[in-house]
């Protein structure tokens, strides 16, 4: 809902008025006009009154802006709270208003920003709720509100911007996709490592069978050899480690904005399966960060990785911020058995370099170039009935010597 239009609010703030106003009463101080002393002395007081009260009202006045939720996803309601507080013993009337900022932000039952005003007393709080939606990902600064302080009667009105900007990251869509196969060295991983998982294929010994442990553990041919029951020792395994490559650059050359944001779902999409199936991930962009925020989260496992990357994946722009290799050289040496998921626009001299790059260092590459089909708009792409994201992606396999 939008803010009403200004219109005078009372004769009392009009200078002619006040002007007629001062006359009448030099003019009955002159000629002793008792009754017009008091009647146009009256009327100065309160105009006179109401310009102070409004100079005083804005001071301890504040307005803060909360919401139920900081990370949500494209379409996605959340609750956008306003809190006013009146902290003096002056009543005010305030009225705040919230414009939206971005074409996808729609705020309030009108879509474009919302208006609200109330009347505190002495040192009383008002609290107004609003539904809010965003349809596109990205970060968005929501604030600081305006607010319009008054006094109570409405003659005089002072704009002030009070209170803090709250940022909204929306994640990328996560979708159905085409599944890639990436290329398996182990059963479970790594032989060898200090993890909690242990892989069957790996057999080190046997002893003797600890109750509550499965009975799949158990080694029938041991236990009869030894005429007691025996378990399997089986080697730690470390999990497979995808790291997600973003190159910006060839959708930055061709101008391909909607179909950088289908690569983008794309990659959250597969970042999400993976996690679902125990993988370490991690992901590495070139593009501009808003917020000046790292491009580069190393893969790991842990209940907060996936939001890590999908808060990278909600933050990476199209314009270009250097090579992707150089985003290698400031970070810490990539782990050993590593598989990389790059994603561009096409083939290029960037991605070649990148190929050339990690078939150098033996590490595993999984290519996808984005689909040559028309891009959709970001409203089809929302919609629930849509068929499953890159479909018609080309891939191709880059391994190691």
């Amino acid at each position: 809902m939008q803010a009403p239009e200004e219109r005078t609010s009372s004769l009392f703030v009009v200078p002619l008025f006040q002007a007629f106003l001062a006359v009448f009463f030099f003019i009955a101080l002159l000629y002793g006009f008792r009754e017009l002393i008091l009647f146009s002395g009256i009327l100065l007081g309160i105009g006179i009154g109401a310009y102070l009260w409004t100079r005083l009202s804005p001071l301890g006045v504040f307005c803060d802006l909360t919401t139920d939720r900081s990370r949500i996803f494209p379409h996605e309601p959340f609750r956008l709270n306003i809190e006013i507080t009146n902290a003096k013993w002056l009543p005010v009337k305030v009225g705040v208003t919230l414009p939206s900022g971005h074409e996808s932000v729609r705020l309030g039952e009108g879509g474009t920003g919302l208006y609200a005003s109330c009347g505190l007393l002495w040192y009383q709080k008002c609290r107004l709720e609003r539904d809010g939606v965003i349809g596109r990902r990205g970060v968005y600064r929501l604030g600081p509100p305006a607010m319009v302080v008054g006094d109570l009667f409405g003659f005089y009105k002072r704009e002030e911007q009070k209170g803090a900007s709250i940022e909204m990251i929306v994640y990328p869509r996560v979708g159905e996709i085409k599944r890639v196969s990436l290329p398996k060295r182990d059963f479970f991983g790594v032989p060898g490592a200090a993890g909690p998982v242990e892989d069957p294929v790996y057999l080190y010994g046997t002893r003797d069978y600890q109750p509550g442990r499965p009975m799949r553990r158990i080694h029938w041919k041991a236990s009869a050899r030894f005429n007691r029951i025996q378990e399997k020792l089986c080697e730690p395994a470390q999990r497979e480690k995808v790291l997600i490559l973003i190159e910006t650059g060839s959708f930055a050359e061709a101008g391909a904005e909607e179909r950088f944001e289908r690569t983008i779902e794309n990659a959250a999409s597969h970042a999400a399966w993976l996690d679902r199936n125990g993988h370490a991930i991690g992901v590495a962009a070139n593009g501009v960060m808003a917020g000046a925020r790292s491009p580069f989260v190393p893969p790991a496992l842990g209940p907060s990785q996936l939001s890590r990357i999908l808060e990278v994946l909600a933050r990476v722009t199209m314009q270009p911020d250097g090579d992707l290799l150089d985003i290698f050289s400031r970070v810490r040496p990539l782990p050993w058995g590593l598989t990389c998921l790059l994603f561009s626009l096409g083939p290029c001299d960037a991605t070649r370099r990148i190929e050339a790059s990690l078939k150098h260092r033996r590490i595993a590459t999984v290519v996808q170039y984005a689909s040559k089909t028309p891009s959709v708009s970001a409203e089809q792409a929302s919609s629930p009935s849509d068929p499953p994201l890159w479909n018609a992606v080309r891939t191709r396999r880059v391994l190691g010597p």
